[in-house]
């Protein structure tokens, strides 16, 4: 798209020159391209975010910053280069500042939060999130309370945070399955069954939510697979899941027919289920 941008820019440098003196013409031309230059910039943003390697597009944050300080574009972009690139603590320094700039919103207030709760700092996260005005819901915003609630065990408030989430989404599946690990963790593995499954039917590519079931189930020594989408890799990887369920819950012979069963359905060599099986019986002789 640079080109067309690039050839029209020029052809209005040069109407200007055949029209008007030197020092005119050279100042249009001088506007054309800082008009280009600014548009290529927004287009190199924008690959940087998606497409780039997270710590090149640090980089590329960092040297526009400095030509640019007060610019919150390009602040954001630092700031969400850092969290991709899983810097997370840079990340978190780098979306407070992001907060004190002209224009700043509440959803940068959340994205701070976000990056705090990966830092694995919890306390200011809940301050921050509890400093964004109730009348700002989005999903994300419910996402990470429900988190936070999650992870101090308020479990009343994380059930309705979630639910809230759920409904603030038209792709509520990572949501059910972070809900479901809640569940799990707290014991209520039928009600986690209840959400993984969701999960799963909202989105059939998501492993996760898939293995989180098999534990759920194993929990409950519901040794058979539930008919859920997936293919014959899987179905190893799932079987796997569950003989070490049944053998952490004490039912060894179990555990062995499935581990055998995993191993006889995967379509390569299986090396953790031959590995787990062998210490088996091992163990046994």
């Amino acid at each position: 798209m640079r080109h067309p941008i690039l050839f029209s820019a020029v052809l209005a440098g040069v109407t200007a020159l055949a029209a008007c003196g030197e020092k005119t013409a050279d100042e249009t031309v001088e506007r054309a391209f800082q008009d280009v230059n600014v548009v290529d910039e927004n287009n190199l943003s924008d690959v940087m975010l998606t497409v780039g390697d997270p710590n090149e597009a640090v980089t590329f944050f960092q040297r526009t910053l400095k030509e640019k300080p007060d610019s919150i574009e390009h602040q954001r972009g630092l700031s969400l280069s850092l969290v991709r690139a899983k810097r997370y603590d840079e990340g978190a320094a780098a979306w407070a500042r992001t907060t004190t700039l002209v224009g700043a919103t509440p959803d940068d207030s959340i994205e701070l939060a976000d990056a705090l709760i990966r830092a694995g700092n919890w306390d200011r996260a809940e301050k921050v999130l509890d400093s964004v005005p109730p009348t700002h819901e989005t999903f994300k915003r419910y996402r990470l309370e429900a988190i936070v609630a999650d992870s101090q065990q308020e479990w009343k408030k994380a059930d309705s945070f979630y639910e809230i989430a759920i409904g603030l989404t038209t792709a509520p599946a990572p949501v059910l399955n972070n809900w479901g690990y809640s569940k799990l963790t707290r014991g209520d593995y039928s009600d986690a069954e209840r959400l993984f499954t969701a999960a799963i039917n909202q989105d059939s590519s998501l492993f996760t939510a898939k293995n989180n079931l098999i534990l759920a189930r194993g929990a409950q020594r519901e040794y058979t697979l539930p008919v859920i989408p997936m293919d014959q890799v899987e179905r190893a990887q799932l079987l796997h899941t569950l003989a070490l369920s049944a053998i952490k819950q004490g039912d060894v012979e179990t555990g062995k027919g499935l581990l055998r069963e995993a191993i006889d359905t995967h379509p390569q060599h299986f090396e953790a289920a031959v590995r787990s099986l062998r210490a088996l019986e091992n163990a046994a002789g």
